[in-house]
């Protein structure tokens, strides 16, 4: 699991330097080789290789002609692409990315549970300022989580 977040920046070459709060789980869980991808083209996903095949083992449970699968795959493999951190703990964001995206220069990455997320910094703002976290919102993710509880599907 990643937390936080941590303020980075994308080279000329589209290199991204992973900082180290995140880098050493990431290398020490999970090894060099990674897949980065999206599926709106908003910010990039960055997960280690072996947390993407789970996700795809998982996906592939459906029928190939099942239509949200298609759709899905379509857009990361549209925006996706397998690489492998370097020695300095780097690693490429696709050029097709990193321009829907706008992740050159500054960028914010966060934490998520099985994955990185990159965004423009500028764009991250703007999208918090423009989408609070209301009351009502702590209320509906109270009530899911009491659910989840009550039905004994809670991880732990």
């Amino acid at each position: 699991m990643f937390r936080g977040h941590a303020e980075a920046k994308i080279d000329a070459k589209g290199r991204l330097k992973v900082p180290s709060v995140f880098l050493r789980p990431l290398q020490e869980r999970y090894g060099p080789d990674i897949f980065t991808t999206s599926l709106r083209g908003d910010c990039a996903w960055i997960y280690p290789l072996r947390l993407w095949e789970q996700a795809e083992q998982r996906l592939a449970r459906l029928p190939s002609t099942h239509r949200m699968r298609r759709k899905y795959e379509a857009r990361v493999s549209y925006f996706g692409q397998q690489s492998r951190l370097d020695a300095q703990g780097r690693l490429i964001v696709p050029g097709r990315l990193r321009e829907r995206a706008g992740i050159d220069g500054e960028v914010v990455i966060f934490g998520r549970p099985d994955r990185l997320e990159v965004w423009n910094l500028g764009r991250m703002e703007s999208e918090l300022e423009a989408n609070p976290f209301t009351d009502e919102d702590q209320d509906e993710l109270t009530r899911d989580l009491e659910a989840l509880d009550e039905n004994g599907d809670r991880d732990g």
